[in-house]
């Protein structure tokens, strides 16, 4: 049962449908203008599913009796929680792409505990995941390590041409607005990605570092020329994207690095890892990890460990490693 259709939720939707060993029979979404219609209609996938998308949560459940629900509303964790409350009632394991849902940071403790526990009493388990946080920096840079005697320090680096991205994605980076703006949007937390606490708080748990502050800055990418996407213009002096770096530290070390550079124009879209340590590793994609591909995938292909997993609030970290598979 899918539970939004947003861009993210319809990517996950369509391929769902493109697999045998899966089958569509609920879906569910707030807006209006997607209720009463067929979800093959709705993600533009060329044929209709007989699906209608319902409105209703409980009553769509109720009526297809899904094995999980795959979540795709917010990236807030606060945001989802009356979501999941549902869920978890009907007994359904969860898989999600809710950023903060991916590792809960100090912020979100007490609602993971209680989410924990939810999902405990349901005898089912919960998982947010994706390409970033869930994948590309932070599961990677753990797998990666796990060829180490010694590591002294991680730095992710991700840098997307944010053209080839969806607009909701260039408009979350602040492309197109002034310097005021920008930083008028960042106070707000709108503009920003969601995730890195997540990432740090992950990989410095499973390096067994005990980190003792984690920062989290984003600053403007000024455009110096005309730059465009398909649907969005950016004249010289306003902002093309932004970036946003975090930083782990132990004490005054500063032991985890992640830095995101994602704005319209970037010369060269690239995901990098270095592990400086025993060996020394360094590790790069060229042209990058496409993100929304990537976390609509790593949504699916973890569907069938979710629903294997031991009951409770699960995370890349203790999960069984994802990975594509036509069918079964």
């Amino acid at each position: 049962m899918h539970v939004g259709l947003g861009p993210i939720g319809a990517a996950v939707a369509r391929q769902l449908a493109a697999r045998s060993s899966f089958r569509i029979v609920a879906a569910v979404d707030i807006d209006e203008n997607k209720s009463g219609r067929d979800v093959g209609d709705v993600i533009d996938l060329g044929r209709r599913l007989r699906v209608k998308v319902n409105g209703d949560l409980r009553k769509a459940a109720k009526a297809s009796r899904p094995d999980i629900a795959v979540l795709c509303t917010s990236s807030s964790l606060k945001g989802v929680m009356p979501q999941l409350e549902q869920l978890l009632k009907l007994r359904l394991p969860v898989v999600s792409t809710t950023e903060e849902l991916a590792y809960p940071a100090a912020r979100n403790r007490r609602l993971a505990k209680q989410l924990d526990a939810m999902a405990r009493k349901a005898k089912v388990a919960v998982l947010g995941t994706g390409v970033n946080p869930g994948f590309t920096m932070d599961a990677l840079p753990i797998a990666l390590t796990s060829v180490c005697e010694q590591v002294n320090r991680i730095e992710v680096r991700r840098v997307q041409d944010a053209r080839t991205r969806r607009v909701p994605f260039q408009q979350k980076i602040g492309a197109g607005l002034t310097r005021e703006q920008f930083e008028q949007q960042v106070a707000a937390g709108s503009v920003r990605h969601v995730g890195f606490t997540e990432s740090i708080q992950m990989i410095g748990d499973a390096m067994g570092w005990k980190l003792t502050r984690i920062t989290d800055e984003v600053r403007p990418w000024i455009a110096e020329e005309e730059v465009c996407s398909e649907l969005l213009a950016v004249d010289p002096g306003y902002v093309a994207g932004l970036s946003q770096e975090g930083v782990g530290y132990v004490g005054d070390e500063a032991k985890i690095l992640l830095q995101l550079d994602a704005y319209l124009g970037a010369p060269e879209s690239f995901d990098s890892v270095l592990i400086d340590g025993s060996p020394r590793i360094y590790s790069k994609v060229q042209g990058g990890i496409h993100g929304d591909i990537a976390t609509a995938s790593m949504t699916v292909n973890s569907i069938p460990h979710v629903i294997a997993a031991a009951p409770g609030l699960r995370t890349m970290r203790d999960m069984p490693l994802p990975s594509f598979y036509a069918s079964r």
